[in-house]
């Protein structure tokens, strides 16, 4: 059996990048959530698998680099790259043609070998900004 961090390691680079849908059951608890904060929503597979197939309909090329992970109990935190070129409509931006890379950080927790509950956050403001997609001031 993998330890948790080779796990998340391991669906966030192959299953995810890869947009292996069909595998997602082997890592994700089928009643997982996902934190928001103090909010928790329901995920399970399903929720997942719709999450992949919606990133990669927005960026069809999408890949995670861990870069570095710690572990706290049944925690990873996996500090990570996302790659894609972006040729499909993101929250009513339009596509820009361009290879985006963002960061983030991850926050799974691993229990009896699945992650049951998943919350992080990735940089999407700033990789957009620079990118031209979208027009703000950073302060």
């Amino acid at each position: 059996m993998k330890n948790a961090k080779q796990l998340v390691k391991e669906f966030y680079e192959v299953i995810f990048s890869q947009g292996l849908t069909e595998r997602v059951g082997d890592y994700i608890a089928t009643d997982a959530t996902m934190r928001v904060g103090e909010t928790v929503y329901p995920m399970g597979v399903d929720g997942m698998k719709a999450h992949i197939q919606a990133v990669r309909a927005t960026y069809p090329d999408f890949a995670m680099q861990v870069t570095r992970q710690y572990c706290d109990g049944d925690y990873v935190i996996s500090e990570v790259i996302a790659t894609g070129t972006h040729l499909g409509e993101f929250m009513g931006i339009a596509p820009t043609g361009k290879v985006l890379s963002f960061t983030g950080v991850d926050i799974d927790k691993v229990v009896d070998g699945k992650i049951c509950e998943y919350s992080g956050a990735i940089n999407t403001f700033e990789t957009l900004m620079a990118a031209g997609a979208i027009v703000g001031v950073l302060v």
